[in-house]
């Protein structure tokens, strides 16, 4: 049976039921306080008081979550609440016109919580997707007036597409740039269908920019279009911007806007997007905004008549705005067991260009001016942006038990890249513990698992994160020793793997910038590290620039390719008790050197078999290394940079180190367990337990 209608939606698009299996919290019961309902099948007219519609339909749950809030603000009309509030949602697709918006006349207290949850058992999504259809064929009239590509031979005879109207799009009510079918992804018809086109040299630093390319790659008519995109990958960014002229003699294209100062890659790659002569691939499509055409090919076997096909319409799904310039806060709201999804992402008319992490892309659920707030145990799933973003003096808010996937940019962002001028407008003392975060950065592949700009006290813990194109946690927003707000955060017994897929460059598990005095790593697992292949730095630990006063203790990093822990540079860093293994490039890296101690290195083990030990710059002795345990595989015989142990020594570095064998149980297999025998123990190393590392059973169901 083919999915069809809600039910297909919610069977095949989401497919969420498998996922989050989930019932609400026992005690949020009706029992406990006043419950109003909202269901699929119900009507904002109604009371909200039943869980079904009555026999006669004259009452029974709300249609939309929205006007169960606006039932609550009733209740206040009347007095203070003196009960919680519960509202239960049914299973169903719940499609947003708007943004849900919660305000400071929309909270709880800390002992009248106010929660949206899902009716025990069920599996209601919120929605700013819409459900499209009536395909056709596309005639041989529409397929003749296509324009073939430049460079391949034209395949349009071969290729079955399917053509959609919407009369919306053409008069410019609508747009979007995300098409999802049953569940999945499709691509925005590119060039080239697999890999990349190379840059020949450099992209310019004029304004605009302008891109030196090779034969048949670029073609005069996107130009003439206006809005093809050209979209480039350097070092650790991405530019999204326009071709808007095309020099097919001298073999030049002319951007919308400059490139990254910082991003002088040479033969950079890139890929174009949004022509509809690279509609030439099954799983792709192709949306002309001038007359409202929709255009995709399906994947063999694909019945798309019968399919769920969802495009967006809204690129946020939930807001929290408070003010806290006032002090009027939204607090005490909970989001519990539901799904968001189906956001758009946009580009500006210049085009975009990231500077790092893509810390400025939006996301789906918005929280300003927040405090003791809570998402738990949601997914987020098939967004444009970010799933969430924690600002502007947002305080005590919780995110823990969820699952965020296919995203288009990172998990989430707490805090803001500007210095807060108070200490009501700080954000800090939140908590992000329990959450899976993987496959993201789909459209903005330089975005993070976590970001933390200026924002402290934050703790990140028992998350994992895994299959990222850049960094799993990126802290701070300072480059170099001046002034910041990020500080006391504390990031542990994270699972952070998978990261970096060979796609960028310059990354960690975990990255850091500035100086931070009281932010922890410890207990974190980090492996599977792997930059782009041409590229440089794919870390475990990373401390970047300015980097300082950080503890990095009790970590497992292993099969990072350029090293377990790496310091560009900054000072009084603090790395002990960890374990860095099976380094490629090398194992442990500093960059710059500077008058003052860069960082303490002590009571660690290095294990590894390609590559050197130390690489860098290592000749000024403004560090401190001792009573670590050193092994390369097999025993070969390795220098301490461009000395033996024994000249190494001398100058005062590892005094009371080994070179041992560890013991580990089976290291070869990920059990870096220590043998009862083990000569780490002369070196003070304290095995360190990483059985609780990532989500806690307990903190999911």
């Amino acid at each position: 049976m083919k999915p069809n209608g809600i039910a297909g939606l919610l069977a095949a698009s989401l497919m969420i039921s498998a996922i989050m299996a989930r019932a609400a919290s026992v005690n949020m019961t009706p029992q406990n306080g006043i419950a109003f309902y909202v269901s699929t099948k119900g009507n904002d007219a109604w009371s909200g008081r039943f869980a079904s519609p009555n026999v006669g339909r004259s009452d029974g749950p709300f249609r939309t979550v929205a006007a169960a809030r606006d039932a609550i603000r009733r209740l206040r009309t009347k007095g203070p609440l003196d009960k919680p509030v519960f509202v239960y949602i049914r299973s169903g697709v719940y499609s947003l016109d708007q943004p849900l918006v919660f305000s400071p006349q929309d909270s709880g207290t800390s002992s009248i919580p106010v929660a949206y949850a899902a009716y025990p058992g069920e599996t209601p999504v919120l929605s700013g997707g819409r459900q499209i259809r009536d395909w056709a064929p596309v005639a041989d009239a529409d397929a003749s007036s296509e324009p073939a590509h430049d460079s391949a031979p034209d395949r349009r005879d071969a290729i079955l597409k399917w053509r959609m109207d919407l009369p919306e799009v053409k008069d410019r009510k609508w747009y979007f740039h995300q098409l999802f079918v049953n569940g999945q992804r499709r691509q925005r018809a590119r060039t080239p269908n697999q890999g990349y086109f190379l840059a020949d040299g450099e992209i310019t630093s004029d304004d605009p920019a302008r891109l030196r390319f090779n034969q048949g790659d670029i073609h005069t008519s996107w130009a003439q279009a206006g809005d093809v995109e050209l979209v480039v990958l350097s070092t650790w960014e991405e530019y999204r911007m326009f071709i808007k002229a095309v020099d097919a003699t001298t073999q030049v294209a002319t951007l919308s806007t400059k490139r990254n100062p910082y991003g002088a890659e040479k033969n950079a790659r890139y890929w174009v997007e949004y022509a509809v002569d690279a509609l030439d691939a099954p799983g792709e499509w192709y949306l002309d905004r001038t007359d409202g055409k929709l255009l995709y090919i399906p994947l063999p076997g694909e019945d798309i008549k019968h399919s769920a096909v969802m495009a967006p319409r809204l690129q946020q799904l939930v807001r929290f705005e408070g003010n806290e310039e006032t002090g009027e806060l939204v607090h005490d709201i909970t989001l519990r067991d539901l799904a968001f999804s189906y956001t758009d992402w946009s580009i500006p008319p210049e085009g975009y260009v990231d500077m790092q992490a893509a810390y400025d892309i939006p996301a789906a659920v918005e929280m300003t001016g927040a405090a003791n707030c809570s998402i738990e145990k949601c997914l987020f799933t098939h967004l444009g942006q970010y799933a969430v973003e924690i600002h502007r003096g947002s305080k005590k808010v919780r995110i823990v038990g969820n699952e965020m996937t296919d995203l288009g940019a990172g998990g989430l962002k707490i805090g803001d890249p500007k210095i807060p001028n108070s200490h009501a407008e700080a954000t800090e003392g939140n908590v992000v513990s329990d959450n899976h975060i993987h496959d993201i950065g789909i459209v903005y592949p330089a975005a993070v698992g976590i970001w933390i700009g200026q924002s402290s006290g934050n703790t990140i813990a028992h998350n994992e994160i895994d299959n990222t194109y850049y960094t799993g946690i990126s802290v701070g927003w300072t480059w170099g020793y001046g002034p910041t707000a990020a500080r006391d955060n504390v990031l542990e017994s994270n699972h952070i793997h998978d990261i970096g897929r060979g796609m960028l460059s310059d990354m960690g598990c975990i990255y850091t910038l500035g100086v931070q005095p009281g932010t922890v790593e410890r207990n974190n697992i980090c492996h599977d590290v792997t930059r782009y292949e041409y590229g440089y730095g794919g870390w475990g630990i990373y401390t970047d620039e300015g980097s300082s006063n950080i503890l990095i203790e009790n970590n497992l990093v292993y099969r990072a390719q350029d090293g377990g822990f790496h310091q560009h540079y900054g000072r009084e860093n603090m790395v002990r008790n960890n374990i860095f293994a099976f380094g490629q490039t090398a194992q442990i890296r500093r960059t710059r050197q500077e008058p003052h101690r860069s960082f303490t290195f002590e009571h660690n083990i290095v294990y590894w078999k390609e590559g050197p030990l130390l690489e860098g710059k290592w000749d000024d002795g403004h560090f401190q290394l001792d009573s670590n345990l050193y092994f390369h595989f097999n025993g070969k015989q390795f220098q301490f940079g461009n000395w033996s142990f024994e000249e190494w020594q001398k100058h005062a570095q590892d005094t009371h180190s080994l070179i041992a064998d560890p013991l580990f149980v089976d290291a070869e297999h990920d059990d870096f367990r220590l043998g009862a025998q083990s000569p780490a123990l002369k070196i003070g190393f304290r095995m360190f337990e990483v059985g609780q590392v990532g989500p806690r059973k307990s903190s999911r169901q």
